[in-house]
């Protein structure tokens, strides 16, 4: 006989309607069988709870949460919620930004996510403090939440005027960032800038997530191009180009060639449908565009999409709650993907993205859970009921029974 296990959710109902005992053994699910009719010591009864792949947060800003009533968006655009966002960034102080950044985490943990990557402001405008304090955050989280941190270099950082802030981010991946990110769209040179990141990237054996295209102006399109640099240089790690908004309105042939490229070179996309919707298409009173990326044709091309929330309560976006069943709810909405796809998006893509292993409801898989109230996942991205459990590493780590297993 083997050891007995660590946590068992009893009556849950898995995706395809069964109803079932789910038992985790240490950080993985050992066993998926009827339920059983006597409780075991270590049995949580969760009959009327659907059972999820965990969510997990592919791009945040840590850095910049729960701001907004610090700092106005006047033009309500981007350009006027990065141009607030630099006012203000100079003056917030350590323990604030610590604390701002846990509170945001802890949030997103209830609402489901046990993986976060967040992007923070580094360079020689800021140095790393930052980076600095939402290090001592993920300190305090682990064991609870896998947060990575991405390096988010300030432009330019290409030719003789980008060397400073080429300086801070190597420093930065130094002290405890795990990848390597920027807007290159937004420097002066911005073929040079993506040479320059994925250099910076290579030599720390990082990944690399770019801010790409992140408007609707059909001149800016940097990300064909990020795609033909990865396959030219045999970049070996990880790439995700975040936003890519202006593929959205680009010639379609121009698209499927785009993303045909995406797909060889092995780039992910992350989609962030709220921020988007909220910054874009503000000078076009009628016939708005969505300002999402053009989801159906990178599927179809074989892209890995998934979808993020971005901004919590910033000038970027004055209402974000850091819950992936909004950012699913979204993609069904304005990017018309199908429930079951918007969800994947939120969870299995996500984790792709991050280069975290797959889950299923299967034995052998990483115990990464959501249990939620819901008859099946529509009724789930439906309601979003905020009564969750949420597990990570084999552990009950937000909702009721919280330290409950062993991880």
């Amino acid at each position: 006989m083997g050891e007995p296990p660590s946590l068992v959710l009893g009556g849950v109902t898995l995706p395809d309607g069964r109803v079932a005992d789910v038992a985790i053994s240490g950080d993985r699910i050992s066993a998926v069988t009827e339920p059983a009719a006597a409780a075991a010591g270590a049995r949580i009864e969760l009959r009327g709870h659907l059972l999820l792949p965990a969510p997990a947060e592919p791009h945040a800003h840590l850095d910049k949460v729960l701001t907004a009533g610090l700092i106005e968006n006047a033009t309500g655009d981007l350009e006027g919620a990065v141009e607030s966002w630099y006012r203000f960034r100079a003056t917030a102080p350590h323990r604030d930004i610590a604390d701002r950044a846990l509170q945001a985490c802890l949030r997103m943990l209830g609402h489901g996510c046990t993986a976060v990557r967040t992007h923070l402001d580094v360079g020689t405008r800021t140095g790393l403090r930052f980076l600095d304090a939402v290090v001592e955050a993920r300190e305090y989280l682990r064991g609870r939440l896998h947060l990575e941190i991405a390096a988010f270099v300030d432009v330019p950082s290409s030719g003789p005027a980008g060397a400073g802030n080429l300086a801070v981010l190597a420093e930065a991946m130094a002290r405890g960032a795990d990848v390597v990110g920027g807007a290159p769209y937004r420097d002066p040179d911005p073929l040079a800038c993506q040479e320059e990141l994925l250099a910076v990237a290579a030599r720390h054996g990082a990944p690399v997530d770019l801010h790409t295209d992140e408007t609707l102006e059909e001149s800016v399109s940097c990300l064909g191009e990020l795609a033909a640099q990865v396959t030219r240089s045999g970049f070996p790690h990880r790439v995700t180009a975040s936003h890519c908004v202006s593929l959205g309105v680009q010639e379609p042939a121009r698209v499927r060639r785009i993303g045909a490229g995406l797909a060889a070179a092995g780039i992910g996309v992350v989609c962030c449908p709220a921020t988007n919707l909220y910054l874009q298409g503000r000078d076009h009173p009628v016939a708005t565009p969505r300002g999402l990326t053009a989801l159906a044709p990178l599927a179809a091309a074989g892209v890995t999409v998934a979808g993020g929330g971005d901004n919590i309560q910033d000038p970027f976006n004055p209402l974000g709650r850091g819950d992936p069943l909004d950012t699913a709810m979204l993609l069904v909405l304005a990017g018309h993907l199908p429930v079951e796809a918007a969800y994947a998006a939120v969870s299995e893509k996500a984790r792709w993205v991050l280069g975290l292993p797959e889950v299923r409801i299967a034995p052998g898989f990483p115990a990464e859970l959501l249990a939620i109230p819901a008859r099946d996942l529509r009724g789930a991205v439906a309601d979003r009921d905020g009564r969750r459990i949420t597990i990570h590493c084999g552990r009950i780590v937000a909702g009721p029974h919280r330290g409950a297993g062993t991880g």
